[in-house]
């Protein structure tokens, strides 16, 4: 797996610090919206690694280019263990922040690994239950059932020699019938907005669908989840309603912002967005993650640097 781990600003080594593990959307690398609030949270004194997924961007793991939620959410577990041995991280002062389907991975990998104390959403997806019920979540899980008759007639074939199919995460050439937010999206992943070499915006087809389709980042949320929960998202985004599914099933000590205008994408790099959810996120994770083991013992100071 490939990171980048951003420190802040007049990093002291010997210090400790709180540190924000931030999760990439599915199709997008380190170097976009992930980096990006990493940057933005080394500026307010945590430690922060963005990283790229298995078999993606410039992390290794064949085939490349497969969408497999089980790695994805281990990815956050491996991103913790990596964190835990830096001398200069507070263990027990451990958060994430996952942006689109990294939220949903985010929010599946905590259920299970305690060591995250605090996690933040940022336009949520639950990768499975979008793909089954489509962006508006208006279809049944039923309606999954002709794609995967689809993948089971690809696979036969891949199998007697044909060339691996993809699907593109993001559609290259919109049309009316596009939902808002998958227009939005195909401008930013596919031009100079945030467009990079590494996020080639296609999946395997058989391989990363048999896995997505059935996978539920949610499941037992009621009862595993106990860590504090911030969830952040748009009134004007598709994809609302998978944040307020999860808000609506947490348990834990939890807060929904809902920002006023907002779509889907606009969270991944406007200032207006990007900038708010932010200033939800810094002191949620101060407050929560100071709980957890007392006040760390290095500055939160303004500032940012990378290596």
């Amino acid at each position: 797996m490939a990171g980048n781990l951003y420190l802040p600003d007049g990093f002291d080594p010997k210090g400790s610090y709180p540190a924000v593990v931030t999760v990439h959307p599915g199709g997008g690398v380190k170097e976009q919206t992930s980096g990006l609030y990493a940057e933005k949270l080394a500026e307010q004194g945590f430690v922060t690694l963005a990283f790229d997924a298995s078999f993606q961007g410039d992390s290794s793991g064949e085939p490349h280019h497969l969408e497999d939620p089980a790695a994805r959410v281990d990815d956050v577990r491996a991103a913790v263990d990596y964190l835990q041995t830096l001398g200069y991280v507070d263990a027990e002062q451990i958060g994430g922040l996952g942006v689109c389907a990294g939220g949903g991975y985010l929010v599946n990998a905590a259920l299970t690994d305690y060591r995250i104390k605090a996690l933040t959403t940022v336009s949520a997806v639950n990768i499975g239950t979008s793909f089954r019920r489509d962006w508006y979540g208006t279809d049944s899980d039923a309606a999954a059932v002709p794609t995967l008759q689809a993948v089971a007639q690809q696979r036969t074939a891949e199998a007697k020699g044909a060339e691996p199919s993809y699907l593109p995460y993001v559609p290259a050439e919109p049309d009316e019938n596009t939902p808002r937010d998958m227009v939005e999206a195909s401008e930013y992943y596919l031009t100079p907005r945030a467009q990079h070499p590494n996020a080639k915006n296609k999946f395997l087809f058989t391989k990363s669908v048999s896995r997505i389709f059935t996978f539920d980042a949610f499941h037992m949320v009621e009862d595993l989840l106990q860590q504090p929960l911030l969830v952040v998202a748009g009134s004007e985004a598709g994809s609302l309603w998978m944040s307020a599914e999860l808000y609506g099933r947490t348990r834990s000590p939890k807060k929904l912002v809902v920002v006023e205008g907002g779509t889907h994408m606009d969270f991944y790099d406007l200032p207006k967005y990007l900038d708010r959810a932010v200033a939800e996120a810094v002191p949620f994770f101060r407050k929560n993650l100071a709980a957890t083991h007392g006040e760390h013992s290095a500055p939160i100071a303004p500032a940012s640097g990378m290596k």
